[in-house]
């Protein structure tokens, strides 16, 4: 037990750098040469890269990676994987090959690094995809994830803007991991509640996308690291605002306990203050606007649907068997970029 606790000292989604930091970083990278081919790139802080390849194919490229947040090294692997594969799917596309990113104590069990690669194949065998290689690195701490490169027409990609007034938001996963995981790391999760959050890290969003592909998406991303209010703000663009209702967001188990208990995450606070000024809160608890703030690990897809075809969609989703909801919708205007009542 004493491994296991020093292998798990707390990551996933959590682990990311805050949304500040990242655009201060970026905006002082070079300009680049326009390159018509490439089809999304950097600029809205999309989930993956898109690159035209011909009039009809075109790929798609991520990767992701992170320390453990759970104690068991083989559902950490498939955690991590599924993880990296969401952004290929988040985009519309289907993934067709992936390379693992190890960092790893060399002098540790490496039956403990054997079991982490296990669950990650099992999870790109299960998107369908080919483990085609990777790269390791002797490292003081456990990291691991995967680079995923995927296939997509150019005319169908979904990009994280575009949401357009009228749109109903669905949300495919419920939300709370990285306050579940918390609780988890001091011994203080109940066993419902790490059942349920690693049943929702461990499910691959393809069941999902492959759902929405047979509607009209206006605007896809999955809620990770910035969590559900952040990505939401990226969705909106410049001109659009939104609606959510908190009674149908749907959350982990034993949420307000964990937030009263001040399980939280150093990330949901920098995510609170990115959006100071942007979300409106009406008659909110505490354990609530936590939630909205929370770092996900491998969380659902949220998707910005039309409203005539959001139900038939919801009614879809809700056979995968994991919490869902339509969450709110996509207005013209609002007193603020997000209002949350």
């Amino acid at each position: 037990m004493a491994e296991k606790v020093q292998f798990c000292k707390g990551g996933g989604c959590t682990a990311k750098l805050g949304p500040d930091i990242l655009k201060r970083v970026l905006s002082k990278l070079p300009a680049q040469k326009k390159d018509p081919d490439l089809l999304v790139g950097f600029e809205t802080s999309d989930d993956a890269a898109v690159y035209r390849v011909s009039p009809d194919r075109a790929v798609v490229q991520t990767l992701d990676f992170f320390p453990p947040m759970v104690e068991d090294p083989h559902t950490f692997g498939q955690i991590a994987a599924a993880n990296a594969l969401s952004d290929i799917w988040a985009m519309g596309g289907r993934p067709v090959t992936a390379l693992n990113i190890v960092c790893f104590p060399q002098d540790w069990d490496l039956n403990i690094l054997g079991e982490i690669m296990r669950g990650g194949a099992e999870k790109v065998a299960e998107a369908g995809a080919s483990l085609a290689g990777g790269h390791s690195i002797n490292d003081a701490d456990v990291k691991y994830g995967l680079s995923v490169t995927g296939v997509i027409d150019p005319a169908k990609v979904l990009k994280n803007v575009g949401a357009l007034p009228g749109d109903r938001l669905i949300l495919t996963k419920p939300l709370g991991t990285g306050i579940v995981c918390t609780a988890g790391r001091v011994g203080e999760a109940d066993a419902e509640s790490m059942e349920a959050a690693v049943r929702s890290m461990t499910t691959l969003n393809k069941y999902a996308s492959e759902i929405f592909q047979k509607y009209k998406v206006d605007a896809c991303t999955d809620v990770t690291g910035f969590g559900l209010l952040g990505h939401l703000n990226e969705m909106l663009g410049e001109e659009s605002y939104a609606v959510l209702h908190m009674k149908d967001i749907p959350c982990l188990p034993e949420i307000p306990s964990y937030v009263d208990a001040f399980y939280l995450t150093a990330n949901g606070q920098r995510n609170r203050n990115h959006l100071k000024g942007k979300v409106l809160f009406e008659n909110m608890e505490f354990w609530q606007e936590e939630l909205l703030f929370d770092p996900q690990t491998s969380g659902g897809l949220l998707a910005a649907v039309p409203g005539e075809q959001a139900e038939a969609c919801l009614a879809e989703i809700r056979t995968l068997g994991l919490p869902c909801g339509i969450i709110g919708e996509i207005t013209e205007n609002g007193e603020n970029r997000i209002c949350v009542n």
